[in-house]
């Protein structure tokens, strides 16, 4: 299967697979890069992994921020999963190659884990605004439904959007080198490798963005001003203190995803190299996934009460069988 360019002048074609340069200009440190990312990208496994497990296992904790939360979780194993392992694979072999069909599988998983990440902030910090906001509505306002709705919503969306999108930047013909001077399969790095006018594309890649990307953040911004604006009227210092803490995890994650995401979609093209993409991308495909679950638990009371009652409940449950086996054989 090859795609040939529209313009008559050009004579090269790009067969059926890409070749992802990523890494490629560290030589041997490339070795060091696999250890550190293979650390890093079990750590993030492991801790998405726990904190729904955790979540699941201890009704105290079945509440609508830990609902989204567990969404928030399985998402970033399957976004980290979509680049991390073929990223270890590129960094070990020479041929650093991917099926155009592969390409496109991998941009169609991470862009709808990228805007349906941004919907989760966006309704877990509608959350927030409700329950210290409008305490005495909280339970009516956020109910299971609601809550169920609201993620079902946030998926739903970006699967339709992402799916158009993807496949209308893969229907493209391309040509030329077949070389992306990125680690894995982002939109402007493969918009560049089409041989036709993609002036359209990037409209639309602007536009999803500024719907998607801008559109829950502004939301996330109007409910922090009035969460703020309750909390400096509580009387209490400690009561302050206190109801900030519920949101001081969120707003952690909140900044470190839109940071970086901002940055990398709706930076000037003259700031922007191939290099500083990738790192950003790191720290998106990553970084984001080892910290995410950290901050949940470690500046959690909750979480970590949770943690301890399911580890003091397994050896427990593990000492009365131990008892009960020893009751028997004597």
């Amino acid at each position: 299967m090859t795609y040939s360019a529209s313009d008559p002048g050009e004579n090269q074609t790009i067969s059926d697979v890409f070749i992802l340069v990523g890494f490629s200009n560290l030589n041997k440190l490339q070795i060091v890069l696999f250890l550190v990312l293979l650390v890093m990208y079990l750590v993030a496994l492991m801790g998405n992994l726990l904190v729904i497990l955790l979540i699941k296992l201890n009704p105290s904790l079945h509440t609508p921020m830990y609902f989204f939360l567990v969404n928030l979780s399985f998402l970033e194993i399957c976004y980290t999963s979509s680049v991390v392992p073929q990223l270890l694979v590129h960094l070990l072999v020479e041929q650093k190659t991917i099926t155009i069909a592969g390409c496109a599988a991998q941009m169609y998983v991470i862009t709808i884990m990228g805007l349906t990440e941004c919907c989760l902030l966006a309704a877990m910090a509608y959350d927030r605004y409700v329950a210290i906001c409008h305490p005495l509505h909280y339970s009516t306002i956020m109910s299971g439904r609601a809550c169920s709705q609201i993620a079902s919503a946030s998926w739903i969306i970006s699967i339709s959007v992402e799916v158009a999108q993807t496949t209308w930047i893969f229907s493209l013909p391309f040509c030329g080198s077949n070389r992306i001077h990125h680690f894995f399969c982002d939109i402007p790095p493969v918009l560049k490798m089409a041989c036709t006018d993609t002036s359209k594309n990037k409209i639309m890649v602007l536009t999803v963005s500024i719907l998607f990307i801008m559109g829950p953040f502004l939301l996330i911004t109007v409910s922090y001003i009035c969460i703020i604006s309750t909390i400096l009227k509580l009387p209490l210092v400690e009561r302050r203190f206190k109801a900030f803490s519920t949101c001081s995890s969120h707003l952690m994650v909140v900044t470190l995803f839109y940071g970086t995401a901002l940055f990398t979609y709706l930076r000037p093209k003259s700031i922007s190299t191939p290099e500083s993409d990738q790192m950003i991308s790191l720290m998106i495909t990553v970084v984001a996934p080892v910290l995410n679950p950290i901050i949940y638990t470690l500046r959690n009371k909750e979480v970590k009460g949770a943690f301890r009652k399911t580890v003091e409940k397994s050896i427990f449950s593990h000492n009365w069988r131990k008892q009960r086996m020893k009751s028997r054989i004597s």
